[in-house]
């Protein structure tokens, strides 16, 4: 399967634990993914085999809604 990169702007993400749990929804969906995050930007960037929509879903779900 072949990674693609997405980037998602998360205005909720205000802190390390918000990082820590958009981290862990993003590996839940995709175990492989490989996140960063810029908590000054407050910008993840996201390299997963998953479609951008079911990620955006899932951290929506999480409490993080990408703008």
């Amino acid at each position: 399967m072949r990674l693609k990169m997405h980037e998602f702007q998360l205005p909720n993400m205000t802190c390390g634990h918000c990082a820590g749990m958009v981290n862990q929804t993003l590996q839940m969906v995709d175990p492989g993914c490989k996140v960063q995050v810029d908590m000054s930007k407050r910008l993840v960037t996201v390299q997963s085999a998953e479609d951008r929509l079911t990620l955006a879903e899932a951290l929506t779900e999480a409490g993080y809604p990408p703008s």
